[in-house]
Formats: C-alpha cells, structure tokens, sequence
C-alpha cells in the first residue's frame, strides 16, 4: 500500500482533475466573510437556523444565545432560530426556550403524522417548521461553537448564486484520558464514509467532512431531496445531491474546531451500519447495485452482561432498517397536514 500526501495544490496528481479544480472553487474559510459583509448581501432573502438536539441541556443554550446575541441582536443575519426537541428525558427545551429559541416537539411538527425515531427525522421536521429561504444546520452539541459556523455556512449561499448546499469541516479533537487526538474525531467518517465514497462516489472525494452536522441549503433545493430518518441523512444528501444538481453547485467551508460529546464505539457501530445502508440504498437506486438479496438490517453485537449462548456477553440486537421521508415539497402536495401548535 502506497500513500500520497498532497494538499490542495497539489490535489490533480492524487484525485481526478475535476475535484483539484472543486477544491479551489468551492473551498472556503469561514472568516472570508464577516456577519455586516452578509446582512448587506441578504437583498430580502431569509435565514433560518434549526439545531436538532436529544438531552443536550449541557450546550444547547449556549448556542442559542451566541446565535442570537451576534447574529440578531448585533447583526440581523439570522431571522429565526429554531431547536427541535428529539425526545429529550432532560430540560433541552426549557433551556433552548429561555435562551430565546423556538422550541417544536418533533413528533408535534406536521400532526398527526405518526413520528419517527433518529436525527434525520429532526431534521426534516426543523425543515417543515421553518420558512427561511436559506436554512442552517447545527448540531446541538457543541463545546466550542461559534457564531462563525453559522456565517461561514451562509458566505457562499449568499455571495454566490452557483452554490445550492455548503458543508462545514473542522479539526476534530478526540479527548481521552490523558490525552487527545488533534483530528481522531470523525471515526465514522475514516472508516466507513470515505473509502465508501471513494469507491462508488468519488466525485465527493474532496470533502473533507461528508458526514459533518453542520451545513446549509436554498430551501427550495432541500425540499425537493428525501431525508433518511437516521445516521445516513448527510451522507444520503449529499449522493443525491450530486447526482441531480452537480458537483459544482455543492461547496464547503472550514469552521475551525469542532469538540463534542463523543459516543462509545458500538454507538459509532449502529451508526456505521446505518450509514452503509443507506449508500446501498443509493447504489441500488441508481441500478448500480444488483442484489439476490437485499442485505439484513438486523445488527448483532455483544456488551458485558448476562451470558448469551453460551458466550460469556449479553447480545444485543438494533434493527438498523432504512426509513426516510419524502422530499418535503412532494409530502406538501400529497398529503397536507396542519402543524401542532
């Protein structure tokens, strides 16, 4: 096995001259642009942030408030911040709330819809309950969020009219005891996502975070592609993207440093295999994948606990089944449902 280390200048002799010359294009930093520079740039057009969240009491707030004290209060680029709570078990609403965010109950959006379960489900919730004609992304569980994240997400969507979607990346520290990993995040991301892409998408190679929670879309773009329901929404965005749109209308910009809560390796394994499903489901759909059998969504895996046929470990069965919802736009015309209040 032979490695090739090049950076952007060099990026033709290791990918396909198409991405060398994506990577110039498309790639930004997220002070190339200041919040004043955007609100001029907003011509009447407006933003919307919607920040997913399931027991993030700890960080959602915080969020909030550096949303809305720089980017409402001081610069009126965001016009409406909104948090979906994903089933929370902690007081994520209320302190979403008092920071001064709307606050939607997932399952309450588009009712009697039956809800579903996982972080895409939110998301296209947070789409449906929003009306900004540029629309954010973030996660709810950052430690070092900036209102720059939101403003370099916005800098391309707004100062060019050739991008439709931007994709944020980072450094991402992986903390241990005692020690951290400059860029050991993203473990999902190096051993799953990216050799998938490459293999079958490598037209994407040049992103360096495909599966970053940090992005943002023209809303009529985002309602017109489906959300998986689960892990493999980012991923399933992007393919589809790609595939419709063009390589040249997806951008994406470098947001600094991202740290988080990180989650146990057989959380990363569910995530994985939900993320490998869903560019099945992609690969398929695209008659790229030819299949006596459709591949089992039953995921198998062992944790201490009581002994499991005659093996000294618990087994523990996750039906990690491919669900998603329909591009918003089409949903609206078929079915037209009220939103609870």
């Amino acid at each position: 096995m032979h490695a090739t280390r090049t950076g952007v200048d060099t990026a033709e002799n290791a990918v396909p001259a198409a991405i060398g010359t994506w990577l110039r294009r498309r790639s930004a930093r997220a002070d190339d642009w200041t919040a004043a520079e955007l609100v001029a740039a907003k011509r009447g057009r407006t933003v919307s942030v919607v920040i997913p969240a399931r027991d993030e009491q700890e960080t959602v707030g915080e969020i909030v408030r550096t949303i809305r004290t720089a980017l409402v209060d001081e610069h009126p680029l965001v016009d409406e911040v909104l948090v979906v709570d994903s089933h929370s078990t902690d007081a994520t609403a209320e302190v979403a709330a008092a920071a001064g965010a709307t606050v939607v109950a997932q399952d309450a959006v588009l009712y009697p819809l039956p809800g579903l379960r996982g972080k895409g489900e939110a998301l296209w919730k947070g789409l449906a309950a929003t009306t900004g004609d540029l629309v954010v992304f973030v996660d709810g569980d950052l430690y070092d969020f900036t209102a720059g994240y939101v403003i370099g997400l916005l800098g391309p969507l707004l100062t060019d009219p050739g991008v439709d979607y931007v994709k944020g990346f980072y450094h991402r520290p992986l903390v241990g005891a005692g020690h951290t990993d400059a860029d050991g995040g993203g473990r999902v991301t190096e051993l799953v996502a990216r050799p998938l892409l490459n293999m079958y998408w490598p037209q994407l190679a040049g992103f360096v975070q495909p599966l970053a929670g940090e992005y943002a879309g023209r809303r009529e773009v985002l309602e017109r592609i489906p959300f998986v329901t689960h892990y493999g929404v980012e991923v399933g965005h992007l393919i589809d993207l790609v595939e419709w749109r063009g390589l040249d209308v997806l951008a994406q910009v470098d947001l600094g440093i991202r740290t988080h809560r990180h989650q146990g390796t057989q959380a990363l394994g569910r995530m994985s295999g939900q993320i490998m499903l869903t560019i099945m489901d992609r690969l398929k759909a695209h008659g790229r994948l030819v299949s006596a059998e459709s591949p089992s969504t039953l995921l198998a895996q062992f944790q201490r606990g009581e002994p499991t046929h005659g093996v000294e470990r618990e087994l523990v069965l996750t039906d990690l089944a491919l669900t998603q919802r329909p591009p918003l736009s089409t949903f609206r015309q078929r079915e037209p449902l009220r939103e609870s209040a």
